[in-house]
Protein backbone atom coordinates (compact mmCIF):
# COMPACT_ATOMS: atom_id res chain seq x y z
CA UNK A 1 0.00 0.00 0.00
CA UNK A 2 2.78 2.43 0.99
CA UNK A 3 6.03 2.75 -0.95
CA UNK A 4 9.33 2.00 0.78
CA UNK A 5 10.26 5.64 1.45
CA UNK A 6 6.88 6.44 2.97
CA UNK A 7 7.03 3.31 5.11
CA UNK A 8 10.38 4.31 6.56
CA UNK A 9 9.12 7.80 7.28
CA UNK A 10 5.99 6.45 8.98
CA UNK A 11 8.01 3.92 10.97
CA UNK A 12 10.14 6.76 12.36
CA UNK A 13 7.05 8.70 13.40
CA UNK A 14 5.47 5.69 15.10
CA UNK A 15 8.52 5.32 17.35
CA UNK A 16 6.99 8.23 19.27
CA UNK A 17 3.93 6.21 20.29
CA UNK A 18 4.00 5.86 24.09
CA UNK A 19 0.75 4.10 25.01
CA UNK A 20 -0.83 0.97 23.51
CA UNK A 21 -3.94 1.28 21.40
CA UNK A 22 -5.82 -0.76 18.84
CA UNK A 23 -7.16 -0.13 15.38
CA UNK A 24 -10.56 -1.72 14.80
CA UNK A 25 -11.53 -2.05 11.14
CA UNK A 26 -15.01 -2.52 9.71
CA UNK A 27 -14.53 -3.85 6.18
CA UNK A 28 -16.58 -4.97 3.21
CA UNK A 29 -15.72 -6.53 -0.15
CA UNK A 30 -14.82 -3.27 -1.91
CA UNK A 31 -11.47 -2.41 -3.45
CA UNK A 32 -11.20 0.48 -0.99
CA UNK A 33 -11.58 -1.98 1.89
CA UNK A 34 -8.75 -4.11 0.51
CA UNK A 35 -6.52 -1.05 0.32
CA UNK A 36 -7.51 -0.05 3.84
CA UNK A 37 -6.69 -3.51 5.20
CA UNK A 38 -3.26 -3.37 3.56
CA UNK A 39 -2.58 0.13 4.96
CA UNK A 40 -3.63 -0.83 8.48
CA UNK A 41 -1.56 -4.03 8.41
CA UNK A 42 1.46 -1.94 7.41
CA UNK A 43 0.84 0.44 10.30
CA UNK A 44 0.36 -2.32 12.88
CA UNK A 45 3.54 -4.07 11.73
CA UNK A 46 5.62 -0.95 12.39
CA UNK A 47 4.86 -0.50 16.09
CA UNK A 48 4.49 -3.11 18.83
CA UNK A 49 2.12 -0.78 20.75
CA UNK A 50 -0.45 -0.85 17.93
CA UNK A 51 -2.70 -3.87 17.43
CA UNK A 52 -5.16 -4.45 14.60
CA UNK A 53 -8.59 -6.04 14.73
CA UNK A 54 -10.66 -6.77 11.63
CA UNK A 55 -13.92 -7.64 13.40
CA UNK A 56 -15.45 -4.15 13.58
CA UNK A 57 -19.19 -3.81 13.02
CA UNK A 58 -19.61 -0.12 12.24
CA UNK A 59 -22.33 0.63 9.69
CA UNK A 60 -19.95 2.75 7.59
CA UNK A 61 -17.76 0.36 5.65
CA UNK A 62 -14.92 0.48 5.00
CA UNK A 63 -13.85 2.39 8.10
CA UNK A 64 -11.62 2.04 11.14
CA UNK A 65 -11.46 3.47 14.64
CA UNK A 66 -8.50 4.33 16.85
CA UNK A 67 -9.10 3.25 20.45
CA UNK A 68 -6.65 3.85 23.26
CA UNK A 69 -6.85 0.99 25.74
CA UNK A 70 -8.75 1.93 28.88
CA UNK A 71 -10.21 5.13 27.39
CA UNK A 72 -13.55 6.12 25.92
CA UNK A 73 -11.97 7.75 22.86
CA UNK A 74 -14.18 7.77 19.76
CA UNK A 75 -12.31 8.64 16.56
CA UNK A 76 -13.15 6.96 13.24
CA UNK A 77 -11.94 7.32 9.65
CA UNK A 78 -14.43 6.26 6.98
CA UNK A 79 -12.64 5.78 3.68
CA UNK A 80 -8.92 6.07 3.10
CA UNK A 81 -7.24 9.13 4.67
CA UNK A 82 -4.54 9.52 2.05
CA UNK A 83 -3.55 12.48 -0.15
CA UNK A 84 -3.69 15.68 1.90
CA UNK A 85 -5.14 13.69 4.80
CA UNK A 86 -2.25 11.27 5.29
CA UNK A 87 -0.70 13.76 7.72
CA UNK A 88 -4.02 13.85 9.60
CA UNK A 89 -3.88 10.06 9.96
CA UNK A 90 -0.28 10.13 11.23
CA UNK A 91 -1.12 12.80 13.81
CA UNK A 92 -4.20 10.87 14.95
CA UNK A 93 -2.05 7.78 15.46
CA UNK A 94 0.53 9.73 17.46
CA UNK A 95 -2.03 11.56 19.62
CA UNK A 96 -3.91 8.34 20.32
CA UNK A 97 -0.59 6.80 21.29
CA UNK A 98 0.09 9.52 23.86
CA UNK A 99 2.40 11.80 21.87
CA UNK A 100 1.70 15.38 22.99
CA UNK A 101 0.11 17.69 20.40
CA UNK A 102 1.81 20.94 19.40
CA UNK A 103 -1.05 23.04 20.73
CA UNK A 104 -1.07 25.76 23.38
CA UNK A 105 -1.84 24.45 26.87
CA UNK A 106 -4.83 26.77 27.30
CA UNK A 107 -6.37 25.29 24.11
CA UNK A 108 -5.88 21.77 25.47
CA UNK A 109 -7.54 22.80 28.73
CA UNK A 110 -10.46 24.35 26.84
CA UNK A 111 -10.98 21.12 24.88
CA UNK A 112 -10.82 19.00 28.02
CA UNK A 113 -13.26 21.34 29.76
CA UNK A 114 -16.00 21.04 27.12
CA UNK A 115 -19.11 19.52 28.66
CA UNK A 116 -21.91 18.03 26.63
CA UNK A 117 -22.57 15.50 23.90
CA UNK A 118 -20.59 16.39 20.76
CA UNK A 119 -20.88 13.95 17.88
CA UNK A 120 -19.04 15.34 14.83
CA UNK A 121 -19.04 14.14 11.24
CA UNK A 122 -16.62 15.89 8.88
CA UNK A 123 -16.77 15.28 5.13
CA UNK A 124 -13.51 15.87 3.26
CA UNK A 125 -11.92 15.20 -0.12
CA UNK A 126 -8.38 13.95 -0.59
CA UNK A 127 -7.48 16.88 -2.87
CA UNK A 128 -8.75 19.54 -0.44
CA UNK A 129 -5.97 21.61 1.12
CA UNK A 130 -8.44 23.29 3.52
CA UNK A 131 -9.71 20.01 4.96
CA UNK A 132 -6.70 18.85 7.04
CA UNK A 133 -6.98 21.74 9.51
CA UNK A 134 -10.58 20.81 10.30
CA UNK A 135 -9.93 17.06 10.31
CA UNK A 136 -6.96 17.46 12.64
CA UNK A 137 -8.81 19.83 14.97
CA UNK A 138 -11.78 17.48 15.39
CA UNK A 139 -9.48 14.44 15.69
CA UNK A 140 -7.53 16.13 18.47
CA UNK A 141 -10.73 17.04 20.28
CA UNK A 142 -11.88 13.40 20.14
CA UNK A 143 -8.54 12.22 21.55
CA UNK A 144 -8.50 14.76 24.40
CA UNK A 145 -12.15 14.67 25.46
CA UNK A 146 -14.27 11.47 25.57
CA UNK A 147 -17.41 13.61 25.25
CA UNK A 148 -16.32 14.50 21.70
CA UNK A 149 -16.88 11.84 19.03
CA UNK A 150 -15.48 12.39 15.55
CA UNK A 151 -15.97 10.56 12.27
CA UNK A 152 -13.84 11.67 9.30
CA UNK A 153 -15.59 10.75 6.04
CA UNK A 154 -13.89 10.70 2.64
CA UNK A 155 -16.65 11.95 0.34
CA UNK A 156 -15.51 9.97 -2.69
CA UNK A 157 -15.95 6.67 -0.83
CA UNK A 158 -19.36 7.60 0.55
CA UNK A 159 -20.92 9.37 -2.42
CA UNK A 160 -24.45 8.32 -1.46
CA UNK A 161 -24.14 10.17 1.87
CA UNK A 162 -22.72 13.22 0.13
CA UNK A 163 -25.62 13.31 -2.29
CA UNK A 164 -28.25 12.60 0.38
CA UNK A 165 -27.00 15.51 2.44
CA UNK A 166 -26.50 17.61 -0.68
CA UNK A 167 -22.91 18.40 0.30
CA UNK A 168 -21.35 20.58 -2.41
CA UNK A 169 -18.33 22.00 -0.57
CA UNK A 170 -15.69 20.58 1.73
CA UNK A 171 -14.85 20.46 4.49
CA UNK A 172 -18.45 20.19 5.70
CA UNK A 173 -19.01 19.55 9.40
CA UNK A 174 -22.10 18.19 11.11
CA UNK A 175 -22.65 18.24 14.88
CA UNK A 176 -25.24 15.85 16.30
CA UNK A 177 -26.72 15.47 12.83
CA UNK A 178 -27.07 19.21 12.13
CA UNK A 179 -24.90 21.46 9.95
CA UNK A 180 -22.16 22.99 12.12
CA UNK A 181 -19.92 24.70 9.60
CA UNK A 182 -18.28 24.62 6.20
CA UNK A 183 -14.82 25.63 5.08
CA UNK A 184 -11.53 25.99 6.90
CA UNK A 185 -11.82 26.20 10.70
CA UNK A 186 -9.11 26.09 13.32
CA UNK A 187 -9.46 24.24 16.60
CA UNK A 188 -9.78 27.62 18.35
CA UNK A 189 -12.68 28.60 16.09
CA UNK A 190 -14.47 25.32 16.73
CA UNK A 191 -14.02 25.65 20.49
CA UNK A 192 -15.30 29.24 20.39
CA UNK A 193 -18.52 28.04 18.72
CA UNK A 194 -19.01 25.39 21.40
CA UNK A 195 -17.89 27.41 24.43
CA UNK A 196 -20.15 30.46 24.33
CA UNK A 197 -18.43 32.14 27.26
CA UNK A 198 -15.00 32.05 25.63
CA UNK A 199 -15.42 35.34 23.74
CA UNK A 200 -16.14 37.47 26.81
CA UNK A 201 -13.28 35.89 28.77
CA UNK A 202 -10.95 36.50 25.81
CA UNK A 203 -12.11 40.12 25.49
CA UNK A 204 -11.29 40.84 29.12
CA UNK A 205 -7.79 39.34 28.73
CA UNK A 206 -7.09 41.38 25.61
CA UNK A 207 -8.28 44.67 27.10
CA UNK A 208 -5.97 44.14 30.08
CA UNK A 209 -2.84 43.87 27.93
CA UNK A 210 -0.14 46.52 28.27
CA UNK A 211 -0.02 48.85 25.20
CA UNK A 212 2.30 47.78 22.41
CA UNK A 213 4.99 49.82 20.72
CA UNK A 214 3.78 48.36 17.43
CA UNK A 215 0.53 46.47 16.82
CA UNK A 216 0.01 44.70 13.51
CA UNK A 217 -3.61 44.07 12.54
CA UNK A 218 -3.68 41.13 10.14
CA UNK A 219 -1.52 38.00 9.96
CA UNK A 220 -0.92 37.39 6.26
CA UNK A 221 2.47 37.72 4.53
CA UNK A 222 2.56 41.51 5.04
CA UNK A 223 1.63 41.25 8.72
CA UNK A 224 4.08 38.42 9.38
CA UNK A 225 6.95 40.32 7.76
CA UNK A 226 6.07 43.47 9.71
CA UNK A 227 6.05 41.49 12.96
CA UNK A 228 9.48 39.96 12.33
CA UNK A 229 11.02 43.32 11.43
CA UNK A 230 9.43 45.02 14.44
CA UNK A 231 10.46 42.31 16.89
CA UNK A 232 14.03 42.43 15.65
CA UNK A 233 14.11 46.06 16.76
CA UNK A 234 13.51 44.92 20.33
CA UNK A 235 10.19 46.72 20.75
CA UNK A 236 6.96 45.36 22.24
CA UNK A 237 5.15 43.84 19.26
CA UNK A 238 1.71 42.31 18.90
CA UNK A 239 -0.22 40.73 16.02
CA UNK A 240 -4.02 40.58 16.05
CA UNK A 241 -5.16 38.34 13.21
CA UNK A 242 -8.54 36.97 12.21
CA UNK A 243 -6.75 34.01 10.62
CA UNK A 244 -2.96 33.79 10.66
CA UNK A 245 -1.70 33.34 7.12
CA UNK A 246 -4.73 35.11 5.68
CA UNK A 247 -5.72 34.36 2.10
CA UNK A 248 -2.49 32.41 1.60
CA UNK A 249 -4.23 29.55 3.42
CA UNK A 250 -6.57 29.24 0.43
CA UNK A 251 -3.81 29.17 -2.21
CA UNK A 252 -2.87 25.77 -3.57
CA UNK A 253 0.40 26.19 -5.44
CA UNK A 254 3.05 28.87 -4.78
CA UNK A 255 5.83 28.74 -7.34
CA UNK A 256 6.95 32.37 -7.64
CA UNK A 257 8.22 33.22 -4.14
CA UNK A 258 11.89 33.70 -4.88
CA UNK A 259 14.20 31.12 -3.22
CA UNK A 260 11.28 28.73 -2.62
CA UNK A 261 10.93 26.63 -5.78
CA UNK A 262 7.49 25.30 -4.89
CA UNK A 263 5.21 25.05 -1.87
CA UNK A 264 1.52 25.30 -1.08
CA UNK A 265 -0.52 27.86 0.82
CA UNK A 266 -1.07 26.04 4.12
CA UNK A 267 2.64 25.11 4.35
CA UNK A 268 3.65 28.68 3.57
CA UNK A 269 1.20 30.06 6.15
CA UNK A 270 2.55 27.66 8.77
CA UNK A 271 6.10 28.76 7.95
CA UNK A 272 5.08 32.42 8.33
CA UNK A 273 3.64 31.74 11.78
CA UNK A 274 6.66 29.68 12.84
CA UNK A 275 8.99 32.51 11.80
CA UNK A 276 7.02 35.07 13.79
CA UNK A 277 6.88 32.76 16.82
CA UNK A 278 10.67 32.53 16.75
CA UNK A 279 10.64 36.11 18.09
CA UNK A 280 9.06 37.71 21.13
CA UNK A 281 5.77 38.56 19.43
CA UNK A 282 2.37 38.38 21.10
CA UNK A 283 0.16 36.59 18.56
CA UNK A 284 -3.58 36.99 19.11
CA UNK A 285 -5.41 34.79 16.62
CA UNK A 286 -9.15 34.77 15.76
CA UNK A 287 -9.36 38.52 16.42
CA UNK A 288 -11.35 40.64 13.98
CA UNK A 289 -10.84 44.40 14.15
CA UNK A 290 -14.02 46.47 14.08
CA UNK A 291 -12.89 50.04 14.71
CA UNK A 292 -9.73 52.15 14.78
CA UNK A 293 -9.70 55.08 17.20
CA UNK A 294 -6.87 57.55 16.43
CA UNK A 295 -4.63 58.93 19.15
CA UNK A 296 -6.12 61.93 20.95
CA UNK A 297 -2.78 63.77 20.78
CA UNK A 298 0.45 63.51 18.75
CA UNK A 299 2.36 60.42 19.88
CA UNK A 300 -0.57 59.16 21.93
CA UNK A 301 -2.04 55.68 21.99
CA UNK A 302 -4.06 54.34 19.05
CA UNK A 303 -6.88 51.95 19.95
CA UNK A 304 -8.15 48.95 17.98
CA UNK A 305 -11.57 47.73 19.06
CA UNK A 306 -12.27 44.05 18.39
CA UNK A 307 -15.41 42.13 17.44
CA UNK A 308 -15.50 40.25 20.74
CA UNK A 309 -15.70 43.48 22.74
CA UNK A 310 -12.04 43.67 23.68
CA UNK A 311 -9.59 46.38 22.65
CA UNK A 312 -5.86 46.78 22.15
CA UNK A 313 -3.72 49.91 22.32
CA UNK A 314 -0.41 50.79 20.72
CA UNK A 315 1.92 53.69 19.98
CA UNK A 316 1.94 52.67 16.29
CA UNK A 317 -0.31 50.44 14.20
CA UNK A 318 0.21 48.60 10.91
CA UNK A 319 -2.98 47.59 9.10
CA UNK A 320 -2.43 44.48 6.96
CA UNK A 321 -5.91 42.99 6.81
CA UNK A 322 -5.52 41.88 3.19
CA UNK A 323 -8.33 41.14 0.76
CA UNK A 324 -10.96 38.49 0.12
CA UNK A 325 -12.62 36.92 -2.91
CA UNK A 326 -14.97 39.32 -4.65
CA UNK A 327 -18.62 38.25 -4.94
CA UNK A 328 -20.62 38.50 -8.16
CA UNK A 329 -23.45 40.09 -6.15
CA UNK A 330 -26.29 38.69 -8.22
CA UNK A 331 -29.49 37.00 -7.02
CA UNK A 332 -28.86 33.44 -5.90
CA UNK A 333 -25.17 33.77 -5.03
CA UNK A 334 -25.63 34.06 -1.26
CA UNK A 335 -28.56 31.63 -1.22
CA UNK A 336 -26.62 28.87 -2.95
CA UNK A 337 -23.20 29.41 -1.43
CA UNK A 338 -21.83 25.94 -0.58
CA UNK A 339 -24.92 24.54 -2.32
CA UNK A 340 -23.40 24.75 -5.76
CA UNK A 341 -21.72 28.15 -5.56
CA UNK A 342 -18.04 27.72 -4.65
CA UNK A 343 -14.83 29.75 -4.59
CA UNK A 344 -12.11 27.09 -4.35
CA UNK A 345 -11.86 24.75 -7.38
CA UNK A 346 -9.05 22.75 -5.77
CA UNK A 347 -11.10 21.98 -2.66
CA UNK A 348 -14.58 21.53 -4.07
CA UNK A 349 -13.88 20.49 -7.67
CA UNK A 350 -13.87 16.73 -6.91
CA UNK A 351 -17.42 17.00 -5.58
CA UNK A 352 -18.57 17.90 -9.10
CA UNK A 353 -16.97 14.95 -10.87
CA UNK A 354 -18.85 14.18 -14.07
CA UNK A 355 -21.12 17.22 -13.70
CA UNK A 356 -21.56 20.52 -15.55
CA UNK A 357 -20.01 23.59 -13.96
CA UNK A 358 -19.25 27.19 -14.77
CA UNK A 359 -16.40 29.53 -13.89
CA UNK A 360 -17.10 33.26 -13.64
CA UNK A 361 -13.97 35.26 -14.42
CA UNK A 362 -11.53 35.36 -17.31
CA UNK A 363 -8.37 36.44 -15.50
CA UNK A 364 -5.54 34.08 -14.54
CA UNK A 365 -7.40 32.65 -11.55
CA UNK A 366 -10.56 32.00 -13.58
CA UNK A 367 -8.80 30.39 -16.52
CA UNK A 368 -6.61 28.29 -14.22
CA UNK A 369 -9.74 27.14 -12.38
CA UNK A 370 -11.42 26.18 -15.67
CA UNK A 371 -8.37 24.19 -16.80
CA UNK A 372 -8.20 22.41 -13.45
CA UNK A 373 -11.91 21.59 -13.41
CA UNK A 374 -11.92 20.38 -17.02
CA UNK A 375 -9.95 17.31 -15.93
CA UNK A 376 -12.64 16.37 -13.39
CA UNK A 377 -16.07 17.49 -14.56
CA UNK A 378 -18.12 16.72 -17.65
CA UNK A 379 -18.11 20.26 -19.01
CA UNK A 380 -16.90 23.74 -18.03
CA UNK A 381 -18.50 26.98 -19.23
CA UNK A 382 -16.34 30.07 -18.61
CA UNK A 383 -18.05 33.47 -18.44
CA UNK A 384 -16.11 36.74 -18.81
CA UNK A 385 -17.71 40.20 -18.65
CA UNK A 386 -15.12 41.82 -20.96
CA UNK A 387 -14.88 41.19 -24.69
CA UNK A 388 -11.80 38.99 -24.29
CA UNK A 389 -10.10 36.85 -21.65
CA UNK A 390 -7.60 38.71 -19.47
CA UNK A 391 -5.43 35.74 -18.53
CA UNK A 392 -1.89 35.10 -19.76
CA UNK A 393 -1.75 33.90 -23.36
CA UNK A 394 -0.26 30.51 -22.44
CA UNK A 395 -3.22 29.83 -20.14
CA UNK A 396 -5.76 30.99 -22.71
CA UNK A 397 -4.23 28.75 -25.36
CA UNK A 398 -4.31 25.79 -22.98
CA UNK A 399 -7.96 26.48 -22.15
CA UNK A 400 -8.96 26.70 -25.81
CA UNK A 401 -7.31 23.34 -26.51
CA UNK A 402 -9.60 21.49 -24.09
CA UNK A 403 -12.55 19.70 -25.71
CA UNK A 404 -14.98 20.02 -22.79
CA UNK A 405 -14.74 23.79 -22.30
CA UNK A 406 -16.88 26.56 -23.77
CA UNK A 407 -15.92 30.23 -23.48
CA UNK A 408 -18.42 33.09 -23.30
CA UNK A 409 -17.03 36.63 -23.47
CA UNK A 410 -19.06 39.83 -23.21
CA UNK A 411 -21.24 37.81 -20.84
CA UNK A 412 -22.86 39.54 -17.87
CA UNK A 413 -24.00 37.10 -15.20
CA UNK A 414 -27.46 38.18 -14.02
CA UNK A 415 -28.63 35.36 -11.72
CA UNK A 416 -27.62 32.04 -10.19
CA UNK A 417 -30.71 29.88 -10.10
CA UNK A 418 -31.75 26.88 -8.02
CA UNK A 419 -34.61 24.82 -6.66
CA UNK A 420 -34.40 26.26 -3.15
CA UNK A 421 -31.98 23.61 -1.94
CA UNK A 422 -29.18 23.63 -4.49
CA UNK A 423 -28.02 25.50 -7.57
CA UNK A 424 -29.29 24.38 -10.97
CA UNK A 425 -28.10 27.03 -13.43
CA UNK A 426 -26.75 30.42 -14.43
CA UNK A 427 -28.48 33.21 -16.35
CA UNK A 428 -26.47 35.73 -18.35
CA UNK A 429 -26.92 38.50 -20.90
CA UNK A 430 -24.87 38.78 -24.08
CA UNK A 431 -23.59 42.37 -23.83
CA UNK A 432 -23.22 42.65 -27.61
CA UNK A 433 -26.61 41.38 -28.77
CA UNK A 434 -28.55 42.00 -25.57
CA UNK A 435 -29.94 38.45 -25.71
CA UNK A 436 -30.68 36.66 -22.42
CA UNK A 437 -29.51 33.07 -21.94
CA UNK A 438 -29.74 30.37 -19.28
CA UNK A 439 -27.32 27.46 -18.82
CA UNK A 440 -28.20 24.41 -16.73
CA UNK A 441 -25.41 23.64 -14.28
CA UNK A 442 -24.64 21.83 -11.03
CA UNK A 443 -21.85 24.15 -9.89
CA UNK A 444 -20.50 27.68 -10.30
CA UNK A 445 -16.98 28.74 -9.27
CA UNK A 446 -16.53 32.48 -8.72
CA UNK A 447 -13.08 33.81 -9.66
CA UNK A 448 -13.37 37.57 -10.24
CA UNK A 449 -10.64 39.06 -8.12
CA UNK A 450 -10.30 40.58 -4.68
CA UNK A 451 -11.87 43.25 -2.49
CA UNK A 452 -9.84 44.89 0.33
CA UNK A 453 -10.90 44.28 3.93
CA UNK A 454 -11.36 47.95 4.85
CA UNK A 455 -15.07 48.32 5.65
CA UNK A 456 -14.17 48.83 9.31
CA UNK A 457 -11.92 51.78 8.41
CA UNK A 458 -14.34 53.88 6.35
CA UNK A 459 -14.45 57.43 7.69
CA UNK A 460 -11.19 56.92 9.60
CA UNK A 461 -8.43 56.52 7.00
CA UNK A 462 -8.20 57.91 3.50
CA UNK A 463 -9.24 55.18 1.05
CA UNK A 464 -9.09 54.94 -2.74
CA UNK A 465 -12.24 54.64 -4.87
CA UNK A 466 -11.66 50.87 -4.75
CA UNK A 467 -11.59 50.85 -0.94
CA UNK A 468 -7.82 50.38 -0.66
CA UNK A 469 -5.82 52.26 2.00
CA UNK A 470 -3.82 55.05 0.42
CA UNK A 471 -0.18 54.84 1.51
CA UNK A 472 3.04 56.67 0.67
CA UNK A 473 6.51 55.27 -0.02
CA UNK A 474 7.02 54.52 3.70
CA UNK A 475 3.66 52.81 4.24
CA UNK A 476 2.24 55.88 6.00
CA UNK A 477 -1.51 56.42 5.92
CA UNK A 478 -3.46 59.66 6.40
CA UNK A 479 -3.32 59.18 10.21
CA UNK A 480 -0.12 59.81 12.21
CA UNK A 481 1.24 56.57 13.67
CA UNK A 482 -0.94 54.37 11.45
CA UNK A 483 0.76 52.49 8.62
CA UNK A 484 -0.55 49.89 6.17
CA UNK A 485 0.89 47.12 4.02
CA UNK A 486 -0.04 44.40 1.55
CA UNK A 487 -3.16 43.70 -0.49
CA UNK A 488 -5.25 46.09 1.61
CA UNK A 489 -3.33 49.09 0.22
CA UNK A 490 -3.03 50.93 -3.09
CA UNK A 491 0.31 49.20 -3.78
CA UNK A 492 -0.12 47.52 -7.21
CA UNK A 493 0.31 43.84 -8.04
CA UNK A 494 -1.24 41.74 -5.29
CA UNK A 495 1.51 39.16 -4.88
CA UNK A 496 2.82 37.35 -1.80
CA UNK A 497 6.39 38.46 -2.36
CA UNK A 498 5.31 42.09 -2.75
CA UNK A 499 3.21 41.89 0.41
CA UNK A 500 6.13 40.61 2.47
CA UNK A 501 8.39 43.41 1.27
CA UNK A 502 5.58 45.87 1.88
CA UNK A 503 5.20 44.61 5.46
CA UNK A 504 8.90 45.00 6.14
CA UNK A 505 8.83 48.54 4.71
CA UNK A 506 5.83 49.53 6.84
CA UNK A 507 7.50 48.17 10.00
CA UNK A 508 10.65 50.17 9.28
CA UNK A 509 8.52 53.23 8.57
CA UNK A 510 6.62 52.77 11.83
CA UNK A 511 9.86 52.28 13.77
CA UNK A 512 11.24 55.48 12.27
CA UNK A 513 8.04 57.22 13.43
CA UNK A 514 8.52 55.84 16.98
CA UNK A 515 12.16 56.96 17.12
CA UNK A 516 11.16 60.53 16.30
CA UNK A 517 8.49 60.81 18.98
CA UNK A 518 9.35 63.04 21.95
CA UNK A 519 10.98 61.12 24.77
CA UNK A 520 8.06 61.86 27.08
CA UNK A 521 5.53 60.11 24.79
Amino acid sequence: MLDAALKEQLRAYLERVREPFEIVASLDDSATAAEMKSLLEDIASMCDKISLRLDGSDQRKPSFSLQRLGSQQSLRFAGLPLGHEFTSLVLALLWTGGHPPKVEQDVIEQIQGLDGDFSFEVYMSLSCHNCPDVVQALSLMAVLNPKVKTVVIEGGAFQAEVEAREIMAVPSVYLNGQVFGSGRMTVEEIIAKLDTGAASRDAAKLSAKVPYDMLIVGGGPAGAAAAVYAARKGIRTGVAAERFGGQVNDTLAIENFISVTATDGPKFAAALEAHVKAYDVDIMNLQRAEKLIPASEPGGLIEIQLANGGSLKARSVIVSTGARWRNVNVPGEAEYKNKGVAYCPHCDGPLFKGKRVAVIGGGNSGVEAAIDLAGIVAHVSLFEFADQLRADAVLVNKLKSLPNVSIHTSAQTTELTGDGNKLDGLSYTDRVSGAAHHVELEGVFVQIGLVPNTEWLKGTLELSKFGEIIVDSHGRTSLPGVFAAGDVTTVPFKQIIIATGDGAKAALGAFDYLMRLPASS
